[in-house]
This record gives C-alpha cells, structure tokens and sequence, in this order.
C-alpha cells in the first residue's frame, strides 16, 4: 500500500474542501458510548437578565408551543391499534420529567417488562402538552432503544425521523457502523453538509470512498487547528496506512469505546472484544465478518435482551456442527441434539435430552427465548416426572401461554397457581409462597395505590407504566409491595396480557439482579 502522508504545508488547502463545518464541541449524551461523529453549532449567548423583582410569588417556567404545529415528539412504529395504549399517552407531563423517567437505569429482569417498556417507546402518540420543537422526548426514546440493543428499532424509529438532524444522524451514523452499514452513513453525510461531520468521522468516510489523499489531507489539517486528539491521530494514521507500523505494539484501548473507534481498530486488525463493551456492539458481531463462535455469543446476549428473535438464536445455534467442546459448544451441541429430536418426533430422545437442554439455557438465561421456540409444541406432549414439569413451565413462559393453559393438568399448589395466573383467575386459589401472596391482590381486587392511580387520573398513563415497571422491578429484589401496585396498574390500563406475562415470569423465571 502506497504511503498517504500529507505535509502539514498543504493543511490549509482543505479548508476550502470542507464547506460548513462546525467546530463547536457536542453536547455529552446520555449514552457516553456515541460517537461524536457530528457536531453542533455553539449556542447564543443569553441576554442579560433583567433587574429582578421580587413579587412575592415563585413562578414556574411556562413552556410555549405552536397550537396544530407537528412534533416530532408523536412520531412512532406501533399505532394506539396496535399497541392498546391511548393517544394521549403522556397527557399533562412534563416533558423533562418523562425524558429522566426514560432515561432512568433499571434492572435487567424480567423479559416481559422489557417488551413492555419497548412498546411504550415505539408507540405513537400525542406528545406531552409542553413539547417544543427540540424532540427532547424522541431523542429520548431513541438514546433509550440504543441502551437496550434495539437496534433495528432505533434505526426505523430514526428513518421515520428523518435523520437529516445533526442529532438524530449521529445515532443513525453509530447504529450503520455497528451493522455493517457505514457506507451509507458516510453517503448520507456527504449528501448533507449540514451535519457538519467531524474530522474523524469525516477521514473514516473518505477513506471508505477511497479517496485516501483527502482523507491524509483533512487528518494533518485536523492535526493543525488542535481538533484531533493525539489518541485519535494514532488511530487514524493506522487505519489510513496501516503498513506503516507493522511490528509495532497494539494501541491502548479507548475510554470510551465509540462505534467509530470500534470499527477503526477492527479495520487495522486490532479487533476489540465486545463483550464488556454496551449490548448495542454486540449487534457487530452479527456481521458474517465475525467468526460463528462470536455471531452465537452475541446473539445468546442479544436474545437475551431481547433484542433479536429468537429465531435469529436458532439460525445460528444450528448453522453448522460444533468442532470444539466446553463453554456455548455445549449448549449448541445440547440444542442440536435437541433439535433434532423435535424435529423427528422422538419423545423418547426428547424426554432424556430436554432436563439438560434446559439447564443450559437457564444457565444463561435465555428459557423465555427457548420457549418462544418449543414451548407450545412441549405442552402439547403428555410427559412425566422432570420432562413433565419443564414441559409446564415453557408453556407457561410462551408467547400463546393463556391458549396453552388451558389444556394443562396442573399437579402441585405452584402450578395450579400459575395457571390460574395465567388463565387470568386466582380467586379462590392457594397463594403458596410470599411472592405469590404479593401477586394475588393485583388479579384479585387491583389497587395500584395512590401516586399511579393519581397519574392515570390526569390522563399521564405513560408515566404511570414506567412507574409501574419500575416497581415491579424493585420487588424483583423483594419489594413485593411494589409487585402488587404495578401489576394492579398494568391490569387498570388494560395491559391485561402484560401483567400475566409479568406475574409468570415473576415466579418461573430466577432472577435477582
């Protein structure tokens, strides 16, 4: 490979090349890990503040909005058809407040609550009585889709945005790089000079073009006007001529890991794990760039999250034979045994390998995922004793669980609980143990209490779901009062379905932060 090095003397000619860039520096997000591939005008200046005086009476801000003008706010994948919430999802709220509750960290529990939650995101609805035009609320739900590995989500979600917006184009810039789909990123900022790119984002892209003496050129520019770290520059003039430092030692790791960062190192052969990096880079080792073994442990993480079907796991799991034994080769020879047994029919092989084709996937978490598979097919076969019960339980764990419980034949007080559950009727029925006890009220007499009954009365229904989730969550962690208030209020806004999936999962699944 030629050499690209570009003489500092020639920095100045680029600037004529690269028409209405910015120089401000871009605001922090939420999520520390994007890249800051874009950047945004400085702001103006305030006013001076007028002489204050003092009337007696704190005011709070008013917000003011064009009454009829569109907000980006109320974009959304999932209609009020579909999704079963109202259009007036956020009602009276605050905006900042519902950004903060969006935002919030939460623990990774339980499947059901995740869905729900992601619903709610994609859901079209009229924005908050305060939206202004900055889509603070979109911004948001997006940043939150990216936290949780929805990619594709997140993608849809911003092409129906338009992310012709410095803002919205970095996220969709970050979620191209981390599917393979960089290319049209960089095509899209050279369509818009807008965006105002950064320079590495700039030299990443001109380089992906192939026009590797820009590239050189704006990185010693870069250089000049101090708008290129000594890090970046490291990283770059590797990426750009990497046969210039054959036999020299790796570069340290970034602090963050940016999805720009992440594909340059790959490119130079420095590839970076990402199995401590956020869920959302595991989508990179999707890619057919990946080795299978890295394609089946990213989507064992995707999964789950929840944020690839449990089809894809399947594709992969049996895309070819295992060649080595020990760690996820185990589990795929487990489930291609297992497979195989189900595809034959055989309940006899079935009944032998299923008790360890499901230790291994309650090893790592993935039994909502595996009864989205093969729960329903399970119940329908009459086994006993340890296949018996596994059998129960993944029908009870599967997407179609009311059609499916009603025709089990429940055994013990826990099973005869939890298809009561979810057949949607525990009255009557032997609550056997404290969690059950907390559950019970919510589909007996549902009281959420009074701060969620007070939310849904003016009309925040929105507010009061994430609440909802929230305290579901906590009593994941024991506080069971919270179990009954949330799945009282999911069942007071009709989330019916959500709060049984909720209550089951509660009790089959172990989790415990």
């Amino acid at each position: 490979m030629p050499t690209r090095r570009v003489k500092g003397a020639f920095a100045g000619a680029v600037l004529a090349a690269l028409p209405h860039l910015g120089w401000a520096q871009e605001p922090l997000s939420a999520i520390d890990w994007l890249s800051q591939s874009v950047t945004t005008p400085a702001p103006v200046a305030p006013a001076p503040d007028a002489p204050e005086v003092s009337t007696g009476v704190v005011q709070e801000t008013v917000a003011v909005t064009v009454i009829g003008a569109p907000s980006a706010d109320a974009l959304g994948l999932l209609t009020p058809s579909v999704t079963g919430l109202p259009s007036a999802l956020w009602g009276p709220g605050r905006s900042d407040e519902i950004v903060a509750m969006i935002g919030a960290e939460r623990v990774d529990s339980l499947p059901a609550l995740r869905g729900l939650l992601l619903t709610l995101l994609l859901a079209e609805a009229e924005p908050p009585a305060d939206a202004g035009p900055t889509a603070a609320l979109l911004m948001a739900r997006i940043d939150k889709l990216l936290d949780m590995g929805a990619l594709d989500q997140a993608r849809a979600l911003l092409d129906a945005a338009g992310s012709r917006d410095p803002d919205l184009f970095r996220r969709s810039f970050d979620v191209a790089l981390l599917t393979g789909e960089e290319d049209r990123g960089c095509r899209i900022m050279v369509e818009s000079p807008g965006l105002a790119p950064t320079f590495p984002a700039r030299i990443f892209c001109l380089a992906r073009s192939g026009d590797w003496n820009a590239a050189a050129l704006t990185l010693r520019t870069g250089q000049v006007l101090g708008y290129i770290t000594e890090a970046e520059e490291a990283l770059l003039s590797r990426f750009l001529d990497p046969d210039l430092y054959e036999g020299e030692p790796p570069l340290p790791t970034p602090s963050p890991v940016t999805p720009l960062a992440w594909r340059m190192f790959e490119a130079i052969g420095e590839p970076l794990s990402t199995a401590t990096l956020p869920i959302a880079f595991a989508h990179a080792e999707l890619r057919p760039q990946a080795g299978w073994k890295s394609q089946v442990e990213a989507a064992e993480r995707l999964a789950r999250a929840g944020a690839i079907s449990s089809n894809a796991l399947l594709g992969l799991y049996t895309e070819r034979r295992a060649a080595a034994s020990g760690g996820v080769w185990d589990r795929v020879k487990a489930f291609q045994r297992f497979d195989a047994a189900m595809q034959a029919g055989d309940r006899t092989a079935i009944t032998q390998i299923l008790p360890e084709i499901w230790a291994q996937m309650t090893e790592v978490e993935l039994e909502v995922a595996f009864a989205d598979l093969f729960g329903k097919r399970l119940a329908a076969m009459p086994f006993e004793g340890e296949a018996g019960r596994i059998a129960l339980v993944t029908g009870l764990l599967a997407p179609d669980f009311e059609a499916i419980a009603a025709n089990l034949k429940p055994q013990t007080p826990l099973e005869i609980f939890l298809v009561g559950l979810a057949r949607g009727d525990v009255a009557g029925l032997t609550a056997p143990d404290s969690l059950s006890r907390a559950i019970a009220p919510a589909f007996v007499a549902p009281d959420p209490g009074e701060d969620l009954t007070r939310l849904v009365d003016e009309n925040r229904t929105g507010e009061a779901i994430l609440t909802a989730i929230e305290k579901i969550e906590r009593g994941v962690q024991g506080d069971l009062d919270g179990v009954t208030d949330g799945l009282s209020l999911l069942r007071t806004v009709g989330l019916e379905k959500a709060a049984r999936r909720a209550a089951l999962e509660l009790l089959l699944l172990e989790r415990r932060g």
